[in-house]
């Protein structure tokens, strides 16, 4: 009888430490999908901004390119 008690004692400690292991596993790697994530997330946001500053600074050459012509082709005509 004490045996039997000893050995489920032993059993349960077992099973206690590795689920305990398990559950740290699991912890870790859900940590680890965040943090994942969160960097995709940053850099997707970094090239739309990266994108947006490009467009911006090409529309604004583009902008200031056009009227400078025009303004010149008025002085010239008028």
């Amino acid at each position: 009888m004490r045996q039997s008690f000893h050995q489920f004692e032993a059993a349960f400690r077992e099973s206690a430490v590795e689920e305990r292991s398990r559950s740290e596993q699991r912890v870790h790697r859900a940590t680890q999908r965040t943090r994942q994530r969160r960097q995709q997330r940053v850099r997707k946001h970094a090239t739309l901004r990266f994108v947006a500053l490009v467009a911006s600074i090409l529309g604004t050459s583009v902008l200031v390119t056009i009227v400078m012509f025009e303004t010149l082709a008025w002085l010239i005509g008028g």
